[in-house]
């Protein structure tokens, strides 16, 4: 998917705090899991001891990441894989892997993504290397799936009534964006919400783009390639993300209780070094500046072991995987 890149209207959120988390550690390779409009790399390169090498699944910003290739050589390597190939990168010397899971004005602007509740015409809400539009969703997968996807992703309120009326339109014609905003609205009409169809859009997006797979196996493959020292820093911006990342760390960077007559394992040992346990989040002077970063947090992490196999932390989160994997056929 191409798009035109405006790269005056995106501002990279909590800038100043990633940068007060990673600069103890310049003067080696920063990976940038979530390249977007470049914010973070462009920061990071401004330190002539530091390298970045960055992944987008979009191939739309190639253009900007062929611009700071030219820029800065050899200090700057762009790859267009999704994060949770993280694993493919084979460097020396890394000292962070960085996480913002927001997407970018420059997606959002784009209106033939769907992204945005003012596009018209095919949904799509594709992030880059998909196996299906959200078009395909709607059009082929079951209703029961549908609630599922609305229940657990949206947490909304009103799944069950949408999922069946767009059930029962679908049957008379395609559901175009516009279509789909009327009838959320048709659904949640009185209920006072500001935009109806953010929990519903959220929903989808996260099943089109596989988001919790993604991110759940790009945190497991990030802590894989860091050395013991290197921190992984985490911006997100909604209610699952930050759980999904909260726990990952707090469940193994704290001791758990065992016996002393039962082997060691992986419950007794901390895999990472929390030095603050609660999210920062923005000033109310970057909220002004830039509202769409009033959601976000920030979490980091530092590696204390090697070793972790994460078996509880994939147990956890299961039902989201499973629920991703819904067929759109059955």
């Amino acid at each position: 998917m191409n798009a035109t890149i405006n790269l005056e209207k995106h501002f990279p959120v909590l800038l100043n705090e990633l940068v007060s988390i990673i600069s103890p550690l310049y003067g080696g390779t920063f990976i940038d899991c979530t390249f977007g409009s470049g914010g973070y790399s462009k920061k990071i390169l401004e330190e002539k001891k530091n390298s970045v090498i960055a992944l987008d699944r979009d191939d739309s910003v190639k253009e900007i990441a062929n611009k700071l290739q030219k820029k800065y050589n050899n200090r700057f390597k762009f790859y267009n894989i999704k994060f949770s190939e993280i694993k493919k990168i084979q460097k020396n010397n890394i000292k962070a892997v960085l996480f913002d899971l927001g997407f970018s004005y420059n997606q959002i602007s784009d209106l033939k993504r769907g992204l945005s509740f003012n596009s018209k015409g095919k949904l799509d809400m594709r992030m880059g290397i998909n196996d299906f539009s959200c078009d395909e969703v709607i059009s082929k997968i079951s209703q029961q799936n549908l609630y599922k996807i609305f229940k657990y992703f949206g947490d909304e309120k009103y799944a069950k009534p949408i999922s069946k009326k767009i059930s029962k339109i679908r049957e008379k014609k395609n559901i175009k964006t516009e279509n789909l905003v009327e009838i959320i609205e048709s659904v949640k009409k009185n209920k006072g919400a500001k935009n109806r169809s953010t929990k519903i859009f959220q929903a989808l997006r996260i099943f089109v783009n596989k988001e919790i797979s993604e991110l759940i196996n790009g945190l497991i493959n990030a802590y894989n390639i860091l050395p013991i020292g290197g921190v992984i820093v985490v911006v997100t911006f909604h209610s699952i993300e930050d759980r999904i990342v909260k726990f990952f760390f707090k469940e193994y960077s704290e001791l758990k209780n065992s016996s002393r007559y039962l082997p060691e394992n992986n419950l007794n040992k901390k895999y990472f070094k929390l030095t603050q346990k609660k999210p920062i989040t923005p000033t109310s002077k970057e909220i002004y500046k830039n509202p769409p970063s009033r959601s976000a947090k920030i979490r980091y992490a530092y590696k204390s072991e090697n070793g972790c196999d994460f078996k509880i932390f994939l147990k956890k989160f299961k039902y989201l995987i499973d629920i991703e994997n819904l067929s759109l056929n059955d």
